[in-house]
């Protein structure tokens, strides 16, 4: 019984439940912000669990590639893999058959479009950021967060079907999100990134070229931020929240510049405030959403044609 419990534990950890917990939630507000209050509940289960499958899928197989760099960082040296606690073939296949039945899911249950995204967001995880930019350019972070800014669009596109200025928006939010929060982690676990030889900006540009493309990011999240709101996506709670997240965080990032700052706790607490940036707001579009008033528009002229 003890050895099933460890044997499934090990299965678990090398989907990194962390990373697919997060997903899961910008992938519910994505949902309910294209929703309006509307929720196909089966639908929703659906592309959860095979966005769930999927991203598991993509995190297990990058634990095969990562092998060699994960043993020389701290951070992740003790990864089942690297311990060799389970086999390089064992979590293959696992990944494998997690992402066949993830797929399957979003493929039978959803529509082609949801799927089409989740399987963009994967072939750009695995076979273009884990397999050559993430040890060959600096800017695998970039490329790397096409993938991160999948789930909220592939959420939303699981209800509407299709990809409008909507979709555009959150890739964009999401996609801008995901650059100070990698940078921040690349600042405070920088020498296990040189150890490992992972080309990312502090480690090639350093810290202080780090830290301004985080503030550069961070005001360019902030006003795509507002886009949600001023394109008749999401209220004004929303965007009272979003604005004041993001002057919060852009706050935070210019205190870098103080000549007292230690860099990796400065790093440390803006990669903690970007969770409970993006968690907040993924939260808000999914309680203050609004229809678009073009479509409210279509919506009139429907009834008044009928």
């Amino acid at each position: 019984m003890r050895e099933t419990a460890l044997k499934f534990k090990r299965y678990l950890q090398v989907t990194k439940p962390g990373i697919i917990f997060g997903n899961l939630i910008s992938a519910v507000g994505g949902f309910l912000l294209a929703a309006q209050g509307r929720v196909d509940w089966s639908l929703l289960l659906a592309t959860l669990a095979g966005l769930s499958l999927v991203v598991a899928s993509g995190c297990a197989i990058n634990n095969c590639i990562d092998q060699d760099i994960d043993a020389k960082m701290a951070r992740t040296r003790k990864r089942v893999l690297v311990t060799g606690a389970m086999s390089t073939r064992a979590a293959l296949a696992h990944g494998l058959v997690l992402g066949l039945a993830g797929f399957y899911a979003l493929w039978r249950w959803t529509n082609p479009l949801a799927f089409g995204c989740v399987l963009f967001g994967f072939v750009i995880y695995v076979g273009v950021y884990s397999l050559y930019m993430k040890r060959h350019s600096v800017y695998g972070t970039l490329v790397g967060s096409l993938s991160g800014a999948v789930p909220p669009v592939a959420g939303y596109c699981a209800v509407t079907g299709r990809f409008d200025a909507g979709a555009a928006i959150l890739l964009l939010m999401f996609c801008l999100w995901q650059m100070p929060h990698s940078y921040a982690i690349a600042i405070f676990r920088l020498q296990d990134y040189q150890a490992a030889g992972i080309p990312v900006l502090p480690v090639v540009k350093g810290i202080s070229s780090a830290k301004r493309q985080i503030v550069l990011y961070i005001l360019a999240f902030g006003a795509a931020t507002a886009m949600l709101a001023f394109g008749g996506y999401a209220g004004y709670g929303y965007l009272a929240v979003a604005g004041a997240t993001s002057l919060w965080w852009l706050k935070m990032a210019l205190s870098g510049y103080k000549s007292s700052t230690d860099d990796r706790v400065w790093a440390r607490q803006v990669f903690f405030f970007s969770i409970i940036t993006i968690t907040a707001l993924s939260v808000m579009m999914a309680v203050d959403f609004r229809q678009p008033e073009r479509q409210q528009l279509a919506g009139l002229s429907a009834t008044a044609q009928s």
